[in-house]
């Protein structure tokens, strides 16, 4: 029988037995190469997991919806290097769980929007987007300012994030090995132990909301927003270097 796009059409069982070899071809030209790479991760320096606080207003942006209208995840494409930076690397969002790349950008990509502004910039933004951005869409999030953080949960946060990989400490021997790969003081503020006193330390030493006496969901969001982007040095790789991974 000659194969034509119409007798494949009208014949179910050829058509399924097509699709599924369609597909299986498909499996295994993706599939097959990842075995006989060293990794797809890249190897760099300065990325770590979330603090304390940064991981609470993580799940205050997801709690928000916010990753419906922004990204994070900038494409190795000229236009986007331009304006938003370097192209996003597998090994920023290692830690992520679930990650933020996305495709909808109803405002901009958020992958390097850490150190961009100020934190006043952000608590105006957040409470009242038009106010800095006339022309934005962006819903008002004044509650952020308002409402008091709960973080008494936040150990038993990281050690569900430690079940899945994320390497926050509770043991000596885990402890030392964060301090041997990141450093001391990254390895103190990922101690699930001290999650809470960590917590609040970070939320009083950056003032993210402008209100030092208390520890608000703002301070927590805009200390999430802050550290995006911010943990690799760029500056240290030559250009083609993360090709490499690609």
């Amino acid at each position: 029988m000659k194969l034509t796009h119409e007798s494949i059409e009208i014949n179910a069982g050829l058509m399924i037995v097509l699709i599924m070899l369609a597909i299986s071809i498909g499996g295994l030209v993706e599939v097959v190469p990842l075995y006989y790479i060293p990794g797809t991760v890249e190897k760099v320096d300065g990325v770590r997991p979330y603090t304390p606080l940064e991981q609470r207003g993580r799940d205050i942006y997801v709690r928000e919806g916010c990753y419906t209208c922004h990204s994070q995840m900038i494409r190795p494409f000229r236009d986007e290097d331009m304006r938003y930076g370097h192209y996003s690397l597998a090994a920023e969002s290692q830690y992520d769980h679930p990650f933020q790349w996305g495709s909808k950008r109803t405002g901009p990509d958020l992958a390097r929007v850490g150190g961009k502004y100020s934190n006043a910039w952000h608590v105006q933004h957040l409470n009242n987007p038009r106010s800095v951005v006339p022309e934005s869409i962006m819903p008002n999030y004044p509650w952020l300012l308002k409402t008091e953080l709960e973080y008494s949960d936040v150990a038993a946060r990281m050690r569900a994030l430690k079940t899945v990989g994320v390497p926050y400490s509770e043991t000596d021997e885990e402890y030392q090995a964060n301090v041997d790969k990141f450093g001391k003081d990254v390895a103190d503020r990922l101690d699930i132990n001290n999650a809470e006193r960590n917590l609040i330390a970070q939320a009083e030493a950056g003032n993210y909301d402008g209100d030092p006496g208390r520890v608000t969901e703002m301070d927590a969001l805009v200390a999430y927003l802050q550290v995006l982007g911010t943990m690799v040095d760029f500056s240290k790789y030559d250009e083609g270097y993360f090709a490499e991974f690609r």
